[in-house]
């Protein structure tokens, strides 16, 4: 079973030989695949930034990177063109894309619409450029690492798409750095640091390398996820994806379209439609319904996980020692929603429920103590809501009766228990003993398989 990493060096396993020394950045959440000619090659050789660019419906635009392209050297035409990017816009509205002239149509050379200009045109034939993985050459990056040793300790966070990209091209304006509404960690020193990253960067060039033959997959979020590696056949099929990879199962134990991967799951046990199981122990008990991802964790007795929900298991360093502790949320609720004061945390919501109604049902009494971080906002994400647990069952346990409790307005008493947030859940992870886990079920797999081999 190939891992995120390996995917992404198979993708770029040319650029290395048409890069001039430099660094290349890319996520680990999406995929981008493309086709060009036989005589084309995507070189990374220009000064500056160079960065890739794939057409986008407008709705992708707003969750994105989107470059308004030089009209003076972008003709639209071909698989693969290099052309210049007057200003890149991070996460823009779609007023703001027609506004900036980002907006190109489809079957007409894509050629950017006028700066301003909403021409008649149907939304069937427009598109963005988004971005997917940048380069910098290795002067650029000699000015940032200059920059950083000279800021020296950074209390705030750096993204390197919207803080370092908006500062490029000619049409750059320094209005963004002010603009926080899209952060989920602010800081103090936020925009004193983007004010002055743009002061350096400014008049950088862009470079954009247009790949008009290419997908861009991005699989960041609990809905992405779900859809690419399970309704969805696209990606399945260019990828060469299947359903059960490296796993032991029962045949009656999936639904179709359910994707198992590195997981152990005990004749008996039922996985409904549209879920998917990753580096997971699934007793013979156990029901999981449809649309659900269970990550890293260990679920026996009789156990129904319900639908729609995110289960993932973490060991963490709590007092000297590891235990552990399980997080669940709907795929839909919105870890990213904060609110300011204690009293609008209502509009927080778990599982459909607002967060002042769970805590009732937990017998959670609502304080400042109740969140890791009031810089970042009170949100689900810094609510210290998940119990510490001994054992790895047993947190899994504890979390889904949380869930139960919510959904069956039944009472349950957290009042007591130590309790961490994910943000301090990621913070004081044990990755050795989540790894450690992993090869048990590694080695469990290969066991049982050399057992049926040597039994044929």
């Amino acid at each position: 079973m190939y891992q995120m990493l390996d995917l992404k060096l198979a993708m770029y396993i040319d650029f290395p030989s048409h890069m001039k020394p430099g660094i290349l950045v890319t996520c680990a959440d999406d995929i981008e695949l493309y086709s060009t000619g036989v005589t084309e090659t995507v070189t990374f050789d220009k000064p500056g930034f160079t960065a890739l660019a794939h057409p986008s419906d407008l709705a992708v635009g707003t969750t994105h990177g989107v470059f308004v392209l030089d009209p003076a050297s972008f003709s639209g035409a071909g698989g693969l063109e290099y052309t210049s990017c007057h200003r890149f816009l991070h996460k823009p509205t779609v007023e703001t894309m027609r506004q900036c002239g980002a907006v190109c149509v489809r079957g007409n050379g894509s050629l950017p619409t006028a700066r301003g200009n909403h021409g008649d045109l149907e939304m069937g034939s427009e598109c963005v450029y988004t971005d997917s993985i940048f380069y910098m050459d290795h002067s650029t990056a000699k000015r940032l690492l200059a920059f950083y040793k000279q800021m020296g300790t950074l209390c705030c966070e750096i993204d390197a798409y919207g803080d370092f990209l908006q500062a490029l091209g000619p049409g750059a304006m320094q209005d963004y750095t002010t603009n926080t509404s899209s952060i989920s960690k602010e800081g103090s020193q936020l925009v004193e640091v983007r004010q002055k990253l743009y002061s350096l960067l400014k008049g950088t060039a862009l470079n954009v390398v247009v790949l008009n033959n290419s997908k861009f997959y991005h699989i960041g979020t609990t809905e992405e996820y779900l859809f690419h590696f399970t309704s969805d056949s696209k990606l399945k099929s260019e990828l060469g994806l299947l359903p059960v990879a490296f796993s032991i199962f029962s045949d009656r134990a999936l639904a179709e379209s359910a994707s198992v991967m590195h997981s152990i799951l005990e004749p008996g046990c039922l996985v409904g439609p549209g879920s998917i199981i990753e580096y997971s122990r699934i007793g013979p008990e156990v029901s999981v319904g449809e649309g659900s991802i269970i990550s890293g964790s260990d679920i026996s007795g009789k156990v129904d996980v319900p639908s729609h929900c995110f289960l993932s298991s973490l060991s963490v360093k709590a007092d000297r020692e590891v235990q552990y502790v399980s997080m669940v949320f709907g795929v839909e609720d919105d870890l990213k929603q904060s609110v300011k004061v204690l009293s609008d945390i209502g509009a927080l919501r778990f599982f459909g429920v607002s967060l002042p109604e769970c805590l009732e049902r937990w017998g959670v009494q609502v304080s400042e103590q109740l969140f890791s971080s009031e810089s970042t906002g009170l949100s689900l994400w810094t609510a210290r809501l998940f119990p510490v647990c001994s054992t790895l069952g047993e947190s899994v346990r504890m979390t889904l009766r949380m869930v139960r409790s919510v959904q069956h307005t039944s009472p349950l008493t957290l009042h007591g228990l130590r309790c961490l947030s994910v943000q301090e859940m990621l913070r004081c992870k044990e990755v050795g003993d989540m790894m450690e886990f992993r090869k048990q079920i590694y080695d469990e797999i290969h066991l049982r398989r050399w057992k049926e081999k040597s039994d044929l």
